[in-house]
């Protein structure tokens, strides 16, 4: 896991000391809102319907114990006793109050966190595969490069007002686990026919009002390049990008309106022109950096564990959970654990301070004092013994965090939606828990295997409904709340953008059509073939059938 040295330490604790100022200056009236909101979204801070809401980062989704202990504090001391996982492996605290920022900022400081570049036309928080440095299926672990990336980017002075905000996201395994098809720049690291190591470079994806998959605009770059082959493609974006419509301001706009080749073509002439060895990191600041990533210090075991066969045949509880929510670990006799934030009528992402507590206190105990935070609004123990699995199960129980539903129906990603976002146009939370009511039922969902539901409230698509197996889109109509259904999405390596099926419908039949589609798949299922699977296979019209038909 990165530690902080002297420079971002001083970064850090002089942007907080800058900050306190500014909002000392706001509470005196010196500065008014609209003077104060560049400097406070500099900062992470947003104003929301109710009050503000402070982002806070975490780069590529780790967490030690002691910070997650640190944001169960300030979720106690200074919110309403809870925070929200994002889909950008952030967090985000929804009732702050303005006089206390500086001193939460100063609080995360201490725990070597922040807030800074979670809002503002600037490169966000870099986020990665949930199981980095512990997939069975990776090639390395890609978490040092998307810290090179952070370090590189974090008050980059050519790119801190770029048209729009950019989202980076890597990947090193097969299965994209961190949407890299759907990001302004997405990075897969794969070993070519050589067997060298080096990434696909994919540009110009992103979801919002004019969705796209990103194209690969170079299939092999060497590790190396990576830092001069970013800055390239930030340069011509930088130039290029479109500065008189906030809508048509990110890169995906420029790359569809050019043409992947042609855009291509312009970042490799940029490229070419650059001194890259001036950008490039030295391989010993490589291997500096990836030293923080080293392994931790693993036992040799056996790959299976008798005691924990046998306590998943004498407890079918357990053995549902094993089945559902956890993964195949790189290192025999290892496994990785998904812990659910989405028990059946919860909110979507939501934790508590006391669970954030017992959850530190379990990867102290038994994952190496690591947690991951997922972009599917999960959280993740990512090297667990075998032999302690039923250990860790029990504690997530106590701690109501052993919901058995990782990828099934009730795994819903949501956006906050109208209950908080002053641009949602319709209530996310309320559909989310209604669903996962309707579908409570553990065997059911089981049988149903993999299906993701992601639910949007306004057409900014903060949950992600364009890539969900079933999206739904929340749509104003004459001041009512309605939502619009997607079919067909899916945010992973056979990235697709879903199909619009039908006119909007009510909060009620919104639940009700989720029955008819699943009703609909259940019937024409072939095998054991996934949601997603069938419907590629089926096309539109059958489901479009059984949820019109009694309209």
């Amino acid at each position: 896991m990165y530690r902080y040295d002297e420079f971002d330490a001083t970064l850090v604790a002089e942007r907080v000391a800058q900050f306190r100022g500014q909002v000392a200056r706001r509470l005196s009236g010196e500065l008014t809102e609209d003077e104060f909101k560049p400097l406070r979204l500099m900062n992470g801070l947003y104003l929301q319907l109710h009050a503000y809401m402070l982002r806070v980062a975490i780069p590529y989704g780790t967490l030690s114990s002691k910070q997650m202990r640190k944001l169960a504090f300030i979720a106690r001391r200074y919110d309403k006793g809870y925070g929200h996982f994002t889909t950008r492996q952030n967090i985000q605290y929804n009732w702050p109050a303005l006089a206390d920022t500086p001193d939460i900022l100063d609080a995360l400081a201490e725990a070597e966190m922040h807030a800074i570049q979670t809002s503002g036309n600037c490169i966000r928080n870099v986020t990665s595969d949930q199981y980095a440095g512990a997939a069975a299926d990776e090639v390395e672990d890609p978490r040092p490069y998307a810290e090179m990336i952070r370090q590189w980017s974090t008050f980059h002075p050519e790119f801190s007002f770029l048209p729009r905000k950019f989202k980076i996201a890597v990947t090193a395994s097969d299965h994209d686990r961190a949407a890299v098809k759907v990001h302004d720049i997405g990075l897969r690291l794969y070993r070519n026919d050589k067997g060298e190591a080096g990434f696909e470079v994919i540009v110009g994806g992103g979801l919002g009002r004019t969705p796209y998959v990103g194209h690969a605009i170079r299939k092999f770059l060497p590790k190396e390049h990576l830092l001069s082959y970013l800055e390239a493609i930030l340069r011509v974006y930088n130039l290029q990008g479109r500065r008189d419509n906030i809508y048509k301001a990110r890169i995906k706009i420029l790359v569809n309106a050019e043409g992947a080749d042609n855009f291509a073509a312009m970042v490799e002439k940029e490229w070419a022109a650059m001194k890259k060895t001036d950008i490039d990191l030295p391989r010993e600041e490589i291997e500096r950096i990836g030293a923080y990533f080293a392994p931790p210090a693993f036992e040799t075991l056996p790959e299976e564990s008798a005691s924990l066969e046998e306590q998943r045949r004498r407890d079918p509880d357990f053995a549902r959970w094993l089945r559902t929510n956890m993964a195949a670990h790189k290192t025999p006799g290892y496994a990785i654990v998904n812990v659910s934030l989405k028990p059946v009528g919860g909110v979507p992402g939501d934790i508590s301070d006391g669970q954030m507590e017992a959850l530190a206190d379990l990867a102290e105990d038994y994952s190496f004092d690591e947690i991951r935070a997922t972009h599917e609004q999960n959280l993740v123990l990512p090297h667990v013994r075998k032999d302690d699995l039923c250990a860790v199960w029990s504690g997530l129980k106590r701690a109501d965090l052993a919901t058995p539903n990782i990828g099934l129906v009730s795994d819903i990603i949501a956006c906050p939606g109208l209950d908080y976002c002053t641009l949602a146009n319709t209530r996310s939370i309320p559909i989310a828990q209604r669903i996962s009511e309707r579908f409570a039922d553990l065997g059911d969902q089981e049988s149903l295997g993999e299906l993701k539901i992601k639910i949007s409230g306004c057409i900014n698509a903060c949950g992600h409904h364009h890539v969900g197996h079933i999206g739904i889109l929340g749509v104003d109509k004459k001041g009512e709340e309605f939502y619009q259904i997607t079919l067909g999405g899916s945010g992973a390596e056979d990235a697709s953008l879903g199909d619009i099926v039908g006119r909007g419908l009510s909060a009620d039949a919104t639940i009700d059509a989720v029955e008819k589609i699943v009703a609909c798949y259940r019937a024409n299922r072939q095998d054991n073939e996934r949601f997603l699977d069938a419907y590629r296979r089926l096309g539109a019209e059958p489901f479009k059938e059984a949820l019109y038909e009694a309209a």
